[in-house]
């Protein structure tokens, strides 16, 4: 299987699109660091203040599972693009990258926030910090390089073992992330309560 990850060009340009998305983040008015003053490596308190405000938390899990996922569509993409003599896939990182980081603009918008406030028990989510976004596509990019590496069944192990992991520890995970801010069920928001 030929590779997906980029040559220094394509490093260089995924660099520079999670740099563009800190910026905006920070011109959208998000705090650079938690309120708190302090930025930590580990933040495991779900339900606080200070939950996706620093370098690691358990939804890092998540954004590793989404460097996973595109590595896969990258790879299914490719193998299509190679059938009409399409260009290299040296570019598949940088558009991970740009994947993830308009979900991170998407996520700190008013709109998600408040949907996350609504339909979740995450109450009194604040969004991200910019810190917390950047590692958020730093995760990505680890999933995505983790994938090129690993067998396909480890892959798909190493997603379904995460999941499972946050599923026991919080009660949420991605694919419970993305049903609840879809289509909420009130039975999954009570049962993630009662953690």
């Amino acid at each position: 299987m030929t590779s997906l990850m980029p040559d220094r060009r394509g490093g260089l340009l995924a660099l520079v699109v999670a740099l563009a998305a800190g910026a905006i983040l920070l011109a959208m008015g998000r705090e650079a660091i938690c309120t708190c003053g302090s930025v930590k490596l580990w933040w495991g308190t779900v339900q606080s203040a200070e939950n996706s405000q620093h370098i690691t938390d358990w939804y890092s899990a998540s954004h590793l599972i989404h460097g996973l996922l595109f590595y896969f569509f990258a790879h299914l993409l490719w193998r299509r693009w190679q059938l009409f003599g399409g260009k290299p896939a040296i570019w598949a990182l940088p558009i991970a990258v740009l994947f993830e980081a308009f979900w991170e603009l998407l996520e700190n918008s008013p709109m998600i926030i408040d949907r996350y406030r609504a339909v979740t028990v995450s109450y009194g989510y604040e969004g991200d910090s910019v810190v917390n976004s950047l590692s958020d596509i730093g995760f990505m990019a680890l999933g995505f390089w983790l994938a090129s590496r690993l067998p396909v069944w480890a892959s798909v192990g190493l997603a379904l073992a995460l999941e499972l992991l946050t599923l026991a520890v919080i009660r949420d995970n991605l694919t419970l992330n993305i049903v609840m801010l879809v289509w909420p069920i009130e039975a999954i928001r009570q049962w993630q309560a009662g953690g």
